[in-house]
């Protein structure tokens, strides 16, 4: 047995076809065929039902290709290991939800890339219950994520807090005549926001739900007629004169362009924000590079805080 034909089991048990099995694993039909046959023969059971019309495990093939994926898991852990103290180059996948991502992103990369020249971060945008289900899958080996995360499978590193401004109309009430700048406006009570409804992000978006909490907290009304589909959306109605709503930072400070009609003014503390960090499975082979790479992931900008 080898770890070959390991891949060849797990590939058919993935793809449920000899010949897209094949294909994964770069390989022609007969020789992984052949070398399955091969593995039932070493162990002395059958491991797939080739009777059917699409391959199926038999019920011991299934607990050898629980096995079999643990196997390979600790032997790619093995490589990485080797390649992270080799000083080879390494592909890292990293994950990041899109409230985030678009607007951090351009502070840290830079940075990362020449503290870390030899670590190539391939990013996954999606929303954070998502990443957090391929973290668990193996599909990422890092996310960045607003916390908490009650995970007890991730190990979790918090980055910064980022405060959240209020965003109007140029011209609004609750500018107070400043021109709405975040320098020159003092920051305004919660009570006075409370005077007025919020516009917030859709179902499944964690800065909706955080707009929400805070708003509960404050008796701050949140409009029901529409939910925003996006950040960049949401910016854009609230320029355009449809609303009011809490912005994070990052997402109205350089390199962002500014927005037209857009005013902004900072709330009396507590302010709302949010907490990010960087979270991995704590399995992971690479946990010494994520330790290292977290305090690369922590912009230097205005109104964002280390934790």
């Amino acid at each position: 047995m080898n770890l070959r034909d390991l891949e060849y089991l797990v590939a058919v048990a993935d793809q449920r076809s000899f010949r897209s099995a094949a294909a994964a694993c770069g390989v022609s039909q007969p020789t992984l065929s052949v070398q399955l046959r091969k593995l039932d023969e070493e162990l002395g059971v059958v491991l797939i039902d080739r009777a059917a019309s699409r391959p199926v495990l038999t019920p011991i093939g299934q607990r050898v290709v629980g096995r079999a994926r643990a196997v390979l898991a600790e032997a790619e852990a093995i490589r990485v290991i080797a390649r992270d103290a080799t000083g080879a180059t390494t592909q890292l996948r990293l994950g990041v939800f899109p409230t985030l991502g678009p607007y951090l992103l351009p502070h840290v990369l830079p940075h990362a890339g020449k503290r870390f020249p030899n670590l190539q971060l391939l990013l996954t945008e999606e929303k954070t219950q998502q990443l957090v289900t391929m973290l668990r899958s193996g599909g990422l080996d890092a996310a960045l994520i607003a916390i908490p995360a009650d995970d007890p499978h991730l190990e979790v590193r918090p980055l910064f807090r980022e405060e959240f401004v209020l965003a109007t109309p140029a011209g609004h009430p609750l500018m107070d005549g400043t021109g709405g700048s975040l320098r020159e406006s003092p920051p305004i009570p919660p009570a006075r926001v409370a005077e007025h409804e919020l516009l917030v992000l859709g179902e499944g978006h964690c800065l909706g739900g955080q707009v929400q909490r805070w708003a509960s907290e404050h008796r701050v009304r949140l409009r029901k007629d529409y939910r925003a589909t996006s950040l960049e959306t949401m910016r854009h109605m609230i320029a355009s004169g449809s609303g009011l709503s809490l912005l994070p930072a990052m997402t109205v400070l350089p390199p962002v362009p500014p927005a037209p009609g857009l005013a902004l003014r900072r709330i009396a503390p507590p302010a709302p924000s949010r907490d990010i960090a960087l979270v991995w499975p704590r399995t992971s082979p690479r946990a010494a590079t994520l330790e290292a790479l977290a305090p690369a992931l922590i912009p230097s900008v205005a109104l964002v805080q280390e934790l």
